[in-house]
């Protein structure tokens, strides 16, 4: 199974690329080679930084045909916090910047009353058991580091919330499509937990 991690200069991707070795993927690569990354057999989006930055990365990489197309294809797909975000319509960090489009919704800033960026340990509270939170415990903790937050129009997407004085949503879950705003490369055994399910669903679904 040839699973591309997909680099546009966004994060240190090594981290998750090393957890998806841990859990028993044999083939993962980094990459921003569009043909290597149209003939994976999966995907994973992870990032860290800004919505707009990521976005013209993208664009200049050629990158957004090839992942909007692997998701049409309904290949596995795993999005990784700013992986995340950019599936949405558009977001407002530093002004309006438009998203991929592939779920309806926006991306905000989270409550000023709250510390941002959101960084550390926090609980999900599961909407959707089956798939992405299998054998994850209501209530386990995950790490976040973010500062912006995605509001989906469709609440059936909608895997996981967390509380930051807001419930905000924490995991996504739709078809192929899988996507979450913690890390799971750094959540310890639930992050290997989570990404182990992905495994199998990819096994499943390929």
């Amino acid at each position: 199974m040839r699973i591309a991690v997909v680099d546009y200069g966004m994060g240190n991707l090594r981290s998750v690329a090393k957890a998806l070795e841990a859990v028993g993927f044999e083939e993962v690569r980094i990459t921003s080679d569009v043909d290597y990354i149209k003939s994976s057999d999966a995907l994973v989006f992870p990032g860290q930084g800004a919505f707009k930055k990521a976005m013209e990365n993208l664009k200049e990489l050629r990158l957004i045909k090839p992942l909007l197309s692997h998701i049409e294809r309904g290949k596995p797909f795993l999005g990784i916090c700013l992986g995340l975000q950019l599936l949405f319509e558009k977001s407002y960090e530093h002004g309006e910047s438009k998203g991929l489009g592939v779920l309806k919704g926006e991306v905000v800033l989270l409550p000023p009353k709250v510390k941002i960026p959101h960084i550390g340990w926090n609980q999900v509270w599961i909407r959707q058991r089956e798939g992405i939170f299998s054998g994850i415990e209501e209530g386990d903790f995950f790490y976040f580091v973010h500062s912006y937050h995605v509001v989906p129009e469709d609440e059936g997407v909608i895997a996981s919330t967390t509380d930051y004085d807001i419930h905000f949503v924490s995991a996504v879950q739709k078809e192929n499509l899988w996507a979450v705003q913690f890390h799971p490369e750094k959540s310890q055994s639930k992050g290997l937990r989570l990404l182990k399910n992905f495994r199998k669903f990819c096994e499943r679904l390929l």
